[in-house]
């Protein structure tokens, strides 16, 4: 924290930290596709990921070694990074928009909404079937976000406070919907419930291509709004004197995030606390300019989700925990010491 302190003083050297947490986050995951069950030598990680870009040709690599990295944890290592840095960036959006520092991407009930898909989905046997929870999850927590969108316009108030009300109630209810469909089907039980506490344990290259695109887009929107978003914070009628049209990009911005926050559920389950701490350090760190907080926000979330996952395949070894338990049991008592602070 130090070191990052005193690099982003120097105003030249703006560009030396994101540098420097891109080559720090490469080294990590390259550490991360070593370590498990089988040990794989950082050597032949390098080789193996070279080979597939044409270096290193003729070096022998065990066959085993290459089906566990690329079918197993080099896929949920990447996964672990976009889905990392995307959770944060939505959590930096929302607590941007909301003006509270204790917002997170899940607020709106759209984590829920997934939820609801993937347990119906289990409990009809889709989740043999390639894209059979991840489908249903998608759907439904798009609709959860359209019903939202909807009783606000019905109530004719566009307001974020709002739409935080609506998105609440609607997130006790769909939760309530989850627990009678567990309690009634009690042999899908186990599966929804280590779903709805994230995993990415049947993450696969498939499923990363469709990710990619989604969150390039959605990422380049929310930056490119970065500027308003800092204006508005200020105050809704001080950001209409300067041109800007608050109502929309309050909309665009908090759909654009639902969006990717809905992919990313849909593909890893529900994954706490990402969202809510990691733009917090980032904004203790840099200060609330949404064009620092949202960069860093994208770092800081990849490393964390990077860790934990790790943490989650290799703590309980040969068996795997949910990855969501891990960062509760990390970001719970960093959040009652950021309370206690204040």
């Amino acid at each position: 924290m130090y070191l990052c302190r005193a690099i982003m003083k120097n105003g030249k050297r703006n560009w030396a930290l994101p540098v420097a947490l891109s080559i720090g986050l490469l080294i990590c995951m390259l550490a991360a596709a070593g370590i498990g069950v089988i040990h794989i030598p950082m050597r032949d990680v390098v080789v193996s990921i070279g080979q597939k870009i044409g270096l290193f040709k003729g070096m022998p690599i065990a066959e085993y070694y290459e089906i566990t990295l690329w079918q197993l944890r080099l896929p949920r290592i990447v996964m672990s990074v976009l889905a990392g840095a995307s959770l944060a960036l939505c959590g930096g959006v929302f607590q941007s928009i909301f003006r509270n520092p204790v917002c997170d991407p899940y607020i709106l009930g759209i984590s829920s909404g997934a939820s609801i898909g993937a347990a119906v989905a289990f409990i009809l046997g889709w989740d043999a079937l390639v894209f059979g929870i991840t489908l249903p999850a998608l759907l439904t927590a798009l609709l959860t976000l359209a019903v939202i969108l909807g009783i606000a316009r019905l109530k004719g108030k566009h307001n974020t406070n709002t739409l935080l009300l609506i998105g609440i109630a609607l997130n006790f209810l769909i939760s309530a919907l989850i627990t009678l469909l567990m309690v009634v089907n009690q042999k899908e039980m186990h599966k929804i419930y280590f779903w709805t506490m994230g995993s990415l344990t049947h993450v696969s290259w498939l499923e990363i291509a469709w990710l990619v695109p989604v969150m390039i887009a959605c990422t380049a929107i929310l930056f490119y709004h970065s500027k308003a978003l800092n204006i508005m914070q200020v105050g809704t009628e001080t950001a209409q004197t300067l041109g800007i049209d608050t109502r929309r990009t309050t909309y665009l911005a908090l759909v654009t995030s639902s969006i990717l926050i809905s992919v990313i559920v849909a593909f890893c389950g529900s994954i706490g606390f990402i969202g809510l701490i990691m733009p917090h350090v980032a904004r203790l760190l840099f200060g609330s300019d949404n064009r620092r907080l949202f960069t860093y926000s994208l770092f800081f979330g990849a490393f964390f989700l990077l860790v934990a996952d790790t943490l989650a395949r290799t703590i309980a070894a040969p068996a795997e925990l949910p990855v969501g338990s891990i960062t509760a049991l990390a970001g719970a008592p960093y959040f009652i010491y950021l309370v206690l602070r204040k």
